[in-house]
């Protein structure tokens, strides 16, 4: 296939590109600004796209948007959020609507955001909204599709969990504190994180290209959501380091503010439903496993088992 990715320069955009390459795919990255020869320039901010530059794409995986933890909220960071998804994500879909003959299937990132703090509730693709402002964002972001669906494109809203990699993220920003046995449980620790391995998140993006029962939205999580406490002990566990530290509640909103609640705080437990019934393959289930796999510290080392299932 011809493949068009934008975000492709992010933590998860860098590995689908890999992966893809890897399966023999012919990728053409989507960047801001100045394009090199195998690139296509765009400007999400603009109010027009002009998707004739990807005439002859299969596929296009739309990855882009400002990130959500930077730093603390403010008005003017959270209209960047929402503009940089939903504005970007429209242009985008517009501009593919127009062409002679859109592509066949587009991937466009989303995430479990969608569902809002939900307690031990086990969210599936049909649950119901959130509320607060992760939720609106995302709404806005899977509706500014619409343009692309309306032609034709087979839509797969990736709504993706927290995404596990020592390269970047929320594990790599966990790492330091966690290896000098300052780690501890987040508030109450009974919060609910859905997380994937990296690995996972660029392999269930390849899948639903090929997977035409994929179609809305997709949990691109791992099968076993955990909780807080139950994830700071088991990195604590796997790298060898106490996590008696705890950082209440009260803390972390002093800290970050309404951010702490939507990121740290909040309880999303998350079923990746279409996944399984599509058959794709996990190669990261377990959590322990996973993180051994992907911390250089235990690397080889398989979990109490006495499996690796991560590849």
């Amino acid at each position: 296939m011809h493949i068009a990715v934008t975000g492709s320069r992010g933590l998860i955009g860098g590995a689908i590109v890999a992966e893809l390459a890897q399966a023999g795919h012919r990728v053409t990255r989507v960047v801001r600004g100045t394009a090199e020869p195998d690139q296509v320039s765009w400007d999400p901010e603009a109010s027009v796209f002009d998707a004739s530059c990807l005439a002859g794409v299969d596929a296009v995986i739309h990855l882009a948007g400002e990130s959500i933890a930077r730093g603390r909220w403010t008005a003017a960071i959270k209209e960047r959020i929402l503009a940089s998804r939903a504005n970007g994500t429209r242009v985008l879909c517009e501009g593919l609507a127009r062409m002679a003959a859109p592509p066949a299937v587009l991937v466009s990132a989303s995430a479990i955001g969608y569902y809002g703090s939900r307690g031990d509730q086990l969210l599936s693709e049909g649950s119901e909204p959130g509320d607060g402002f992760l939720p609106t964002v995302v709404r806005e972001w899977e509706a500014a599709t619409g343009p692309a669906a309306a032609a034709g494109t087979r839509v797969v809203l990736a709504r993706f969990g927290v995404v596990l990699s020592p390269r970047g993220g929320a594990l790599k920003k966990m790492l330091t504190p966690f290896q000098l046995g300052l780690g501890g449980i987040l508030g109450s620790g009974r919060q609910y994180l859905s997380w994937i391995a990296l690995n996972d998140a660029a392999g269930a993006v390849h899948h639903a290209l090929a997977a035409n029962t994929l179609h809305g939205p997709v949990n691109v999580v791992a099968p076993y959501p955990v909780t807080n406490a139950e994830f700071t002990k088991t990195l604590g566990r796997v790298l060898g380091r106490p996590t008696v530290a705890r950082v209440p509640a009260f803390a972390a909103r002093l800290a970050l503010g309404e951010m702490a609640d939507a990121l740290l705080l909040a309880s999303t437990r998350v079923h990746p439903g279409q996944l399984l019934a599509s058959g794709y393959p996990f190669r990261c289930g377990n959590l322990e496993e996973t993180l051994r796999h992907l911390l250089p510290s235990s690397e080889g080392r398989a979990g109490p088992s006495g499996r690796r299932n991560c590849r």
